[in-house]
């Protein structure tokens, strides 16, 4: 006969428990991410000019893959720059 032990929580392990960042898209409803809205736009990329990661900011993988696309075309149409300016 054998004894299946089961694990405790993390919490009463001594270790630290991840809370789910929301995506901030889909709490507010957003279905759609302009990519003319640049003042948003900015809040996702880095002072170099970097898009930052999803698991950064906490956004689903279908508004990543959004802003991504939405970043991308501000880019070319020169609303956003490609690099930092040194």
């Amino acid at each position: 006969m054998t004894i299946i032990q089961k694990k405790a929580p993390p919490e009463l392990m001594g270790g630290f428990s991840k809370k789910r960042k929301q995506c901030p898209f889909t709490a507010a409803g957003i279905k759609y991410i302009d990519y003319k809205d640049v003042n948003t736009l900015f809040q996702f990329i880095t002072e170099r000019g970097k898009i930052i990661p999803r698991r950064i900011t906490g956004v689903s993988f279908h508004h990543q893959k959004l802003l991504a696309t939405a970043i991308k075309r501000a880019r070319h149409m020169a609303l956003l720059p490609f690099v930092a300016e040194d």
